[in-house]
């Protein structure tokens, strides 16, 4: 069974192989990540990986038996004063259709509770991405408005993680988590679901 782990320096070459092998299947639905993303590949895991040191990120892969990234979930925008973060997503194309995204999303819903001490998730996605709308919808996440993504129409979601959220059920992943400092807080506003990710 796949399981969640905190981004690590381990993880960079399945992670690179995970975003080339999947490069045109995300260019569907979300903007490309351009060419500089690969060029500068090792460079940008490792500042990222910094950055998540402070808190201000949090960054997970979903990693299959074989050690392969079949998917990122990635809280952005971590917000101590408001105990909140934006969620951020992707499954490989192999991967689609298993329920992975689903029960990768309910995971990170967990960790942002009992580990990380978060009140509020927020997302967006495209009108266009009906896989991420179910997804979201699924796990109790509320449309709360419109929004315009890279110069597509979609929808902000929100999540009360206190009152709305029902965890994974029995059975389901499992995260791997290293030692985290809640408290620690900044805004950087990359690798989202419906933008960067």
């Amino acid at each position: 069974m796949p399981v969640l782990e905190r981004l690590r320096s381990d993880h960079a070459p399945a992670l690179l192989a995970f975003e080339r092998e999947n490069r045109g299947y995300f260019a569907a639905s979300v903007p490309d990540r351009g060419d500089d993303y690969f060029a500068d590949f090792e460079r940008r895991h490792r500042a990222l990986l910094d950055e998540q040191e402070s808190g201000a990120i949090l960054f997970h892969v979903l990693v299959g038996e074989d050690g392969e990234i079949l998917g990122r979930f990635n809280l952005v925008d971590v917000d101590p004063a408001d105990s909140s973060a934006e969620l951020g997503y992707r499954v490989a194309e192999k991967a689609a259709g298993r329920g992975l995204a689903t029960a990768g999303v309910r995971e990170v819903c967990r960790l942002a509770v009992e580990v990380y001490g978060l009140r509020t998730l927020r997302a967006a996605t495209t009108l266009d991405n009906a896989g991420s709308r179910a997804v979201l919808g699924r796990v109790g996440f509320g449309a709360v408005g419109s929004v315009t993504l890279d110069g597509r129409p979609g929808t902000a979601y929100e999540l009360d993680l206190g009152t709305v959220f029902d965890p994974a059920p029995p059975g389901g992943l499992r995260a791997v988590v290293s030692s985290y400092a809640p408290g620690l807080g900044g805004s950087f506003g990359r690798e989202r679901s419906g933008t960067e990710s």
